[in-house]
């Protein structure tokens, strides 16, 4: 039983029966009770203009997980937030018709990756990477026109070489995005003669990277493995680094960008000099393409 069912249960009994026998029965602590309590108002509190239309939403289409609830929403009544947010609410909302919505049955893909376990991490069971053996990616968030746009950049960064193989900026953190950047990175694998077949790309378990499309092109086209982090960002540091450092170093530049075509350009510009100019500590300060062809 999960946290907001004991949660649930509680609140259906504990006035008849007292709270602490309550909790005592489903074996919840009483810190832990007040705390989802507390965090359900805050909430609701602050996300109550979305429930008149979440329940509109309900009532049309009963069957819609949290994911196809958050495009309907931003869609149809023109709410842009983000798919955590709508989970939650349907979560801790406990309206009937909230209620009925469910999550999704898993695709085959990830009931595979349930099934494997932490074998899915493949770069967790190498002792040694070689030069071009393993790459990371992942979606991340950047703002522009003085922050009050957002878009979403995908790097395919190598593990060794740091290089930025390929990358792709989009409205949408989706499977477009991710295989624009993809056939992207394909491209500087065809210029630097860096064979790919093989190569292992590491990512968490976003729904793009376990979907059929993501997947079929990279493991049945290409021939390319995927490995998945089992705990988040947190396995996948590599992709962390690279994140955290390239949005500090440009914020401003991204900032000052004023239309999505001119965010493209900057960061375009900014994956140029990072790949043949900026000097990296962990390949001996040199740029990724210098320490490529050293190392050749």
């Amino acid at each position: 039983m999960t946290t907001e069912q004991k949660v649930a249960l509680v609140k259906g009994v504990w006035e008849t029966y007292g709270l602490k026998p309550a909790l005592a029965a489903v074996d919840l602590p009483k810190s832990t009770w007040y705390y989802h309590r507390n965090q359900k108002k805050a909430y609701e509190e602050k996300y109550a203009h979305l429930l008149p239309d979440l329940k509109a939403i309900a009532r049309k289409h009963p069957a819609y997980g949290y994911r196809r609830v958050t495009v309907e929403l931003r869609e149809t009544y023109g709410h842009l937030v983000n798919h955590k947010v709508v989970q939650r609410l349907h979560q801790l909302c406990e309206l009937r018709l909230l209620r009925s919505t469910r999550a999704p049955k898993p695709s085959g893909i990830r009931q595979a990756i349930l099934a494997a376990g932490g074998r899915v991490n493949l770069v967790a069971q190498l002792d040694q990477i070689g030069l071009f053996e393993v790459a990371h990616t992942d979606f991340t968030e950047l703002l522009f026109a003085d922050g009050t746009q957002k878009a979403y950049l995908l790097p395919i960064i190598g593990h060794v070489c740091k290089m930025a193989y390929g990358w792709a900026v989009g409205e949408s953190a989706d499977t477009v995005l991710a295989l624009e950047a993809w056939a992207r990175a394909k491209d500087t694998f065809q210029e630097l003669n860096i064979p790919y077949a093989g190569m292992i790309i590491h990512h968490d378990q976003d729904a793009v990277f376990t979907g059929y499309d993501w997947t079929g092109q990279l493991l049945l086209k290409d021939g390319v493995r995927v490995s998945y982090a089992l705990g988040g960002a947190k396995d996948n540091p590599e992709m962390g680094s690279f994140i955290g450092r390239f949005k500090e170093e440009n914020h401003s530049l991204f900032l000052d960008a004023q239309s999505s075509a001119e965010l493209t350009a900057v960061v375009d510009e900014r994956m140029r000099y990072y790949n043949t100019e900026r000097r990296h500590s962990a390949i001996d300060y040199l740029p990724p393409l210098t320490y490529i062809e050293r190392v050749r």
